[in-house]
Formats: C-alpha cells, structure tokens, sequence
C-alpha cells in the first residue's frame, strides 16, 4: 500500500519505485492496477479460501476472450489470480462446462454414515422423529393383523395342522 500511495502521491514512475524498492516494475503496476479497481480491499487478506460458481468462471472467461484486455487486467478486474483464469481456461477448452464445476475433493468415505448425514439426524426436531416412529409402529401393526387374519383364513378352510398319528 505504501508504494502504491507513493506512486499515486508523487510523479514517480513504477520504473523508479521498482529500483527504489527492489521489487519487480511488473508486480507494482499489478498492485497499482488493483487499487484503481477495487481500492484499498484488494491489499486486505482474505480469511477463508474463496470458492467460484461455474457462472462466474464463466464470466471471467467469456471477459477473458472478447476483450481486449490482457489476463493480468482480467485478473485485477475480476480480484482473482492470472494464473487461475489461465486453468480455468484450459480446463474449459478441454472437457467443456463440466470442468468448471465443483467437484468433491479427497478420497470417499468409507464410513456408513457421513457427517453429513449425522448432522441431518440431529437436527431433526423431536416432532419429526415422533412421526417417523409412529409411523413404522403403524407399518409393524398392519403387516402384523394381515398375517393374523392369513392365518385364521387358513385355519377356516384347512382345519387346524395337527401331524397325524400312524396306527400301531
């Protein structure tokens, strides 16, 4: 921030700054560039990793290719890395709208219920549970009337199953 107030403030080129300084003439200009599109929040860290929806990636490169902007100005543009747009690039000229979805990181679990789905349990409200439980304790009764009436049916129309015994 401070070289780029310098820039701002004085008559100084980033040329000079950058032999002043000891950096590349090329990563001030960068610098100089994302302050003039996003202000003092393109020098702020950021506190979590960013995540991009496939519209966007999109976007940056639909921008990317009918302007004539260079990747760099594409990247200040848009507050993401050079080096990103130039992946998502060949990754769409590659395999098409599908690589630029997001897609699961790691190796699967081989756990039999995930996280998630324990999440889902616990959060389920009492009432809901109730529901559930009832509902199976319904299921378990009919299906134990059917087989009682099954069997009185049967015991009308066959008798009753009793072994018949061999005369001796």
């Amino acid at each position: 921030m401070q070289i780029v107030n310098e820039y701002l403030s004085t008559s100084q080129s980033a040329y000079v700054l950058s032999e002043k300084y000891q950096i590349s003439r090329r990563r001030i200009a960068e610098w100089i560039q994302r302050y003039r599109l996003n202000g003092i929040d393109a020098f702020k860290p950021r506190r979590h990793k960013r995540t991009f929806t496939t519209d966007f990636k999109l976007s940056v490169i639909d921008y990317y290719q009918t302007h004539e902007d260079s990747m760099a100005e594409v990247a200040a543009r848009f507050d993401v890395l050079a080096a990103q747009i130039s992946v998502w690039r060949s990754q769409f000229e590659r395999d098409g709208i599908t690589a630029l979805k997001s897609h699961p990181k790691g190796r699967p679990s081989k756990m039999k219920h995930t996280k998630k789905q324990a999440r889902q349990l616990a959060n389920k409200s009492e009432l809901d549970r109730l529901k559930e439980e009832l509902a199976k304790k319904n299921q378990e009764l009919y299906d134990t009337k059917l087989e009682r009436d099954l069997l009185k049916k049967s015991l009308s129309l066959f008798g009753p199953s009793k072994p018949e015994r061999k005369p001796k």
